[in-house]
């Protein structure tokens, strides 16, 4: 994965760093959901994404309100935008965008579409989810086969809120899948426990994870990622941390409206 691409959409997408890699622990693949919803329409958070001492861009997360449907069936929209700021972007502009449509109780992707636009670098990509039959056609018209339950990029981060946390212990591997750049990818995190961290928004609660990732090509070690996500029923991401083999990437919240619920912050 390209350094940019971590620094802009480490928010909307730091599941896809956990590939690969051969975990250790208690591993479950099948998974708690909650009785609850950890969102709803309205939610937007931003971040601020930081490449060692530099302001390098910012990212939002939104569930859009109003209603949606794709083939009759009623979804909830995510708008996930990412863009380079200050003097990163004057060397390198950044501006992507990513939605989803997913079911509005299921969480499962209907409709992905994703335009990235990385120092006159661009592509797009839309990929259409059919779960009767298993399949995904992308925006070149291939139809790829997937397993019940397939994700996208940014359903699966909503997904992964839904998940009971409480349910699990210190050294679980939480496993589920994604339809990533055109093919099924394994997601892998880990419960590492609870700490209290304090960034400029403020001092928040939270369950530490670290999603499970192959060393030596963008980290130097498995555990060189590490994720922060409050510890309430709304599970958002607090502090993402990464070392990278040229540097270290930390991406914060900076502001949050529309939560479902009161969030861990003291």
């Amino acid at each position: 994965m390209k350094l940019h691409a971590l620094i802009i959409i480490l928010i909307a997408s730091f599941l896809e760093l956990a590939f690969t890699a051969n975990p250790t622990g208690n591993e479950y693949t099948t998974l708690k959901i909650a009785d609850y919803s950890a969102f709803s329409k309205g939610e937007k958070l931003e971040y601020l994404a930081h490449y060692g001492f530099i302001h390098a861009g910012r990212a939002t997360v939104e569930v859009t309100r109003g209603a949606h449907y794709i083939n009759g069936n009623m979804c909830t929209k995510v708008d996930g935008r990412g863009f380079s700021t200050g003097t990163f972007d004057f060397f390198y502009k950044v501006r992507d965008s990513y939605v989803t449509y997913m079911n509005t109780k299921t969480l499962q992707p209907y409709r992905f579409v994703r335009h990235v636009d990385e120092g006159g670098f661009v592509f797009d990509q839309e990929y259409n989810f059919d779960h009767a039959n298993r399949t995904v056609t992308t925006e070149k018209k291939d139809t790829v086969q997937v397993p019940v339950g397939i994700q996208d990029l940014v359903s699966a981060y909503y997904y992964a809120r839904s998940i009971d946390l409480d349910h699990y212990k210190i050294g679980d591997i939480l496993t589920f899948k994604a339809f990533v750049d055109g093919i099924v990818e394994p997601i892998r995190i880990r419960y590492i426990g609870k700490e209290t961290i304090k960034i400029k928004s403020g001092t928040y609660r939270c369950f530490k994870f670290q999603p499970v990732v192959q060393s030596g090509r963008v980290f130097k070690d498995e555990d060189d990622l590490i994720v922060y996500i409050s510890d309430d029923k709304n599970k958002i991401p607090v502090l993402i941390e990464a070392k990278i083999i040229v540097g270290s990437v930390k991406l914060e919240l900076i502001s949050y409206s529309g939560l479902s619920h009161p969030l861990a912050k003291n």
